[in-house]
């Protein structure tokens, strides 16, 4: 497991549009998948400890920011070959264990996580009501071995900001994670 950061925010970056299968059984546009206030992309899988430290978490903040007018969709990306733990029926079964209020979507040929430039497992993209990039931080501070009972709200607190204003944070805090795993090309 390769500890990753991904970069800081590139306000303003445009979206860039994907159709990719979901467990639900239909395919997913980025237009579909689009918020009235706002857009939250990211990148997790099945088997990363970051990720699945963040779970229930992941579940209440994405069921927050329903309410507040901005969607969100999960993208799994990495090469389910070498980790079978992130195959398409895993993934199924993930979204049902955890009651996945979003669409979460396999990324197969890797070329959406490649065009958005996901780094690592969660990776994080908030984007405004344009669909303009204003956040690229983390969700909180749980990390593995930091489950802390009251974590700051960092997604949250950003999305707020910008379903109100259209701008995110000037600050903030990359996420870290499992590196994406790559297919050998």
């Amino acid at each position: 497991m390769a500890l990753m950061q991904p970069p800081v925010c590139e306000f303003g970056l445009g979206a860039i549009d994907f159709l990719l299968p979901g467990v639900d059984g239909e395919d997913w546009s980025l237009e579909k998948c689009r918020g009235d206030k706002g857009t939250v992309l990211m990148f997790i899988c099945n088997h990363c400890p970051y990720v699945k430290a963040i779970q229930h978490l992941l579940v209440q903040d994405v069921q927050k920011l329903q309410a507040l007018g901005i969607q969100c969709v999960a993208i799994m990306s990495n090469d389910t070959e070498t980790y079978p733990d992130d195959s398409f029926e895993n993934m199924q079964q993930v979204a049902k264990q955890y009651n996945y209020p979003f669409p979460y979507l396999i990324d197969a040929t890797q070329d959406v996580a490649r065009a958005y430039g996901a780094v690592c497992t969660p990776d994080f993209f908030g984007y405004n009501k344009d669909l303009k990039l204003q956040y690229r931080g983390r969700l909180d501070d749980t990390t593995p071995s930091n489950t802390s009972s009251n974590p700051r709200r960092d997604l949250v607190e950003a999305m707020k900001l910008i379903a109100t204003t259209g701008k995110g944070p000037q600050d903030q805090i990359a996420s870290m994670g499992c590196s994406i795993k790559w297919k050998e090309k």
